[in-house]
């Protein structure tokens, strides 16, 4: 038995390069998981994966040629079962005969609950090359493809046709099939730069024999380096950076098989078009990566990836930069279209733009809109004819020609159309910002005018949305409201601002009858859920549960609350605290009658005059820290009261026979209660 590595390839025609890299790690754990489960390898395996335009493969190290001989014990039916007065049973001659061996060859073990019969026997290993077809079958099939295709006469399904398949092991070609290819030890390497086959003679020398012979660059993290390295280096060579995010640069990754980064440029006259549209046109449709100057403003040089190696590439980049230069006069004809007309005369044409069935066109929508950022911007206090101008302006970009091609420049395009009008900076900008946040993480709007608007585009589709029935459930959310409650939750705790007035704000500025009844309460409970998620991801679930509890209306000071509860979890008194405020309020459950505030001459015990005057000479501490805002002392303060509460507990029996003693007392925890919930429910923090 040799331990040797494992070389498995499938070459392909070119792979959807969105998707290149997690079928190659599909495959590869697929592979792990079955040679483990065979015990074929030892846990931790060492193994590469490697995933190019034309190829799916990886090498395991220290794969065994075959399967040790195991003991196996396959259990039947127990002893009661199996015999009856000394005679066997139907079942256990049945057993017998499926284990092909008679009843006297059979034992009798403990299966942990019972004495069984079962049957003991060494199973001999199986050699690698019985078993990997299936290893094979079963990783192809599980590979996330959403939708495959057919090649040939071929009945065998796959997201492109296969064409080769590589196993070896060690120095030998381990015979194994697969999408009807038989195994073998040779592959294809470049289309263009590599000719024949390329044969190995270990499956050790895959990627060294690949890059020499082959002109492929296997591993797909080994390209992927290589390309950032080498636009970084020639962009810092021209005094710029690179204008990519990392989607693009996986992407182009997956595109060439032997990256030769190129430098390529275009006429200065297209700069006159605002930056976004021409990176964007340079990223979506063609994969190049614009570069920005020391001012992080566009230069007319990009640079271009490309999966030829030439000695003159000079066709190469004249080649792009004439297939660019048709792109970026497209958008420069659509920018100078639109300035012919208003962002203003266009807001008729969203009259004919479906926002929904059920709710009307965009030009509807943004009437709300304007209503509920003119609320929003009083609540802010910042100017409401201001933001009722960036609301009415800001989905008038949907109709122009640039946001037509491209979708993803709504806002940004009408910023720089509402200036090209006018508009004060203000409104401009908000128009931009109105969108954010788009995703976790992304920035808030700075002023108060784009949160004025954001909040109103935000609360419209949420409480829209959800009042026609169109309710998020399990992992469906099309119209993103989920996302669209955390941004409005991120905003309102950076501003002191309500949620429910904010929801019923947006709720009336719907025509009556329009939206279920209980939409704004429904969509309250929705936010408060949604809250605790967006906290947790930052404060333990215990404490975020505590400040939640208190249900705050505004979240301005949710982050204070939430760094006051943390310090005062670590004080050696809180989780006595905790466990009694959680039996204060249990025995508040069991009140018969309204509680009130404890009447001093009906206390019959020291206990309860300590416990009060305690109480007594701590509210006004409580009161004073919670005006201030200082919940961290407000909490810290609730530490001297824990001697009393003690006391309390253990010499007074509040549930007394006494029904004007009971109610008192009642009365009295009732008192202490709102004190120690003054900032959290504490009741809530967990050891």
């Amino acid at each position: 038995m040799t331990n040797q590595t494992l070389l498995i390839e499938l070459l392909t025609e070119e792979l959807p390069p969105k998707a290149l890299n997690l079928l190659g790690n599909s495959l590869v754990d697929s592979i792990v998981e079955s040679l483990e489960k065979e015990q074929l390898i030892e846990s931790n395996p060492d193994y590469t994966a490697y995933a190019s335009p034309r190829r799916l493969a990886v090498q395991i190290r220290n794969v065994k040629s075959v399967q040790a001989d195991r003991q196996v014990t396959r259990k039947g039916p127990s002893v009661a079962a199996g015999m009856k007065d000394g005679t066997p049973t139907k079942a256990l001659e049945g057993f017998a005969r499926s284990c092909n061996t008679d009843i006297a060859s059979l034992s009798i073990v403990n299966d942990g609950k019972q004495d069984v019969y079962a049957y003991e026997f060494t199973q001999t290993g199986q050699p690698l090359s019985a078993l990997i077809s299936d290893m094979l079958a079963q990783a192809v099939k599980k590979l996330p493809i959403p939708k495959v295709m057919r090649w040939g006469s071929s009945t065998h399904t796959f997201v492109r046709p296969v064409h080769g398949l590589v196993v070896m092991h060690g120095k030998d070609t381990v015979p194994a099939t697969v999408l009807g290819l038989q195994s073998c030890n040779h592959t294809l390497g470049h289309r263009f730069l590599s000719q024949g086959e390329i044969v190995f003679s270990d499956a050790d020398e895959y990627a060294e024999k690949m890059r020499s012979t082959g002109k492929v660059i296997a591993s797909f993290a080994e390209r992927k380096t290589a390309i950032q390295s080498a636009l970084n280096q020639q962009a810092a060579g021209l005094g710029a950076t690179v204008a990519a995010d990392e989607a693009l640069l996986d992407e182009v990754t997956a595109l060439v098989e032997w990256p030769v980064v190129l430098e390529a440029g275009f006429e200065e006259h297209f700069l006159a078009v605002p930056q976004e549209c021409l990176i964007l046109t340079m990223q979506q449709n063609q994969k190049y990566f614009p570069l920005l100057n020391g001012n992080g403003k566009l230069m007319n040089r990009f640079l271009l990836v490309s999966n030829l190696e030439a000695e003159n590439p000079a066709h190469i980049i004249h080649g792009n930069e004439r297939v660019l230069r048709a792109r970026l006069a497209d958008a420069e004809f659509f920018y100078k279209q639109d300035q012919k007309a208003t962002l203003e005369s266009r807001l008729p044409k969203l009259e004919n733009v479906v926002y929904h069935n059920k709710l009307g066109s965009q030009a509807e929508r943004v009437a709300r809109l304007t209503t509920i950022a003119a609320y929003a911007a009083e609540a802010l206090g910042s100017d409401s004819k201001t933001a009722e101008r960036a609301a009415r302006l800001a989905k008038a970009d949907l109709v122009t020609e640039m946001v037509g091609e491209f979708p993803e420049l709504q806002g940004t395009m009408g910023k720089y159309y509402a200036r090209l009008d006018g508009e004060s900076e203000e409104v401009a900008s908000a128009i931009e910002a109105h969108y954010q946040p788009r995703f976790a993480g992304d920035s808030l709007p700075e002023s108060h005018t784009a949160t004025a608007v954001a909040l109103a585009d935000k609360l419209e589709a949420l409480v829209g949305i959800w009042g026609i029935g169109l309710i998020p459930t399990g992992d469906k959310d099309p119209y993103a409201l989920r996302r669209a409650a955390l941004g409005v939750l991120r905003m309102l705790m950076r501003h002191d601002l309500g949620i429910n007035d904010l929801l019923q704000a947006a709720y009336d500025s719907f025509p009556a009858g329009k939206l279920a009844s209980n939409t704004v309460a429904e969509v309250a409970d929705f936010m408060r859920a949604r809250l605790a998620v967006l906290l947790q991801n930052d404060y333990p679930q215990d404490i975020v549960a505590a400040v939640l509890a208190k249900q705050p209306s505004r979240l301005s000071d949710i982050e204070a609350r939430l760094q006051a509860v943390s310090a005062f979890k670590t004080l050696p008194e809180a989780s006595a605290l905790a466990a009694a405020n959680k039996r204060v309020q249990n025995l508040l459950k069991k009140a018969d009658a309204e509680l009130g505030l404890p009447d001093p001459a009906l206390f019959q015990q020291e206990e309860e005059k300590a416990l009060f005057t305690a109480a007594q000479n701590l509210a006004p501490k409580i009161e004073s820290a919670l005006a201030a805002q200082d919940f961290q002392t407000a909490l810290s303060e609730l530490a001297a009261i824990k001697p009393q509460v003690d006391t309390f507990f253990d010499g007074v029996m509040v549930m007394a026979d006494d029904a004007s003693i009971k109610q008192n007392r009642l009365n009295l925890l009732n008192s202490l209660a709102e004190q120690l919930n003054a900032v959290a429910d504490i009741s809530q923090l967990t050891d």
